[in-house]
């Protein structure tokens, strides 16, 4: 298990037709990466009466990307929210250490897919004047499956969204300095058509739950 680490990030909900703009100048950054683009596909697990979910806290497994493995999203702090990883092993079974982790809030209540968040992901990396990682900005290409048994069962869904990350070098220093450097980055995607998120998660929106 990697250690829980907190993952300050923005999002926005952007139209088909929106273009990243450049963000070179933005604070403190000063270059872009040549874009990666890669496909992630999660399955996120909860009991049958959202336990998890009423308290924020999301868990998947993911294949794809650089981190596939089985996470635990904790529910967001002042900042942002811990993230901790587990490893990804040879089947869909919830493994038991992510259990232990999870006992006081579900107990032995059964875990069980609620959704599937399938995501085409275009993940620019940008850099400070010394070359230092600041920031990943992702284009989400999402389609997201209602696996929830009843009435909803199977609804798909599908939407584009921006989404704005502080790597290590962007996380340092006070958290004045961390909100200014996303609002310097905010205040140029607003100004390519970004709008705040219309949910609190890829997870909430998948399952149509408002912000």
């Amino acid at each position: 298990m990697a250690a829980g680490e907190v993952e300050i990030e923005r999002k926005y909900d952007v139209s088909e037709s929106a273009e990243l703009p450049s963000l070179v100048g933005a604070g403190r950054v000063a270059s872009a990466d040549e874009a990666d683009a890669f496909d992630l596909d999660a399955s996120y697990y909860d009991t049958a009466d959202l336990a998890l979910g009423e308290r924020r806290i999301a868990v998947r497994r993911r294949l794809g990307g650089h981190d596939a493995g089985w996470h635990i999203k904790w529910a967001p702090g002042a900042e942002g929210r811990v993230e901790q990883q587990f490893a990804l092993g040879d089947d869909d079974e919830v493994p038991a250490e992510v259990r232990a982790a999870i006992a006081d809030y579900v107990g032995a209540a059964p875990l069980a897919p609620i959704a599937r968040i399938r995501n085409h992901r275009i993940a620019t990396v940008l850099r400070d004047a010394a070359g230092e990682a600041l920031i990943e900005l992702a284009d989400d290409h999402v389609h997201t499956t209602d696996l929830r048994p009843g009435e909803g069962h199977g609804t798909e869904r599908r939407w584009q969204e921006w989404e704005v990350e502080l790597l290590p070098a962007g996380a340092v220093g006070e958290a004045s300095d961390r909100a200014a450097l996303l609002d310097a980055v905010e205040e140029r995607l607003f100004a390519a058509g970004a709008t705040p998120p219309s949910s609190g998660s890829k997870l909430a929106r998948a399952l149509g739950l408002a912000r």
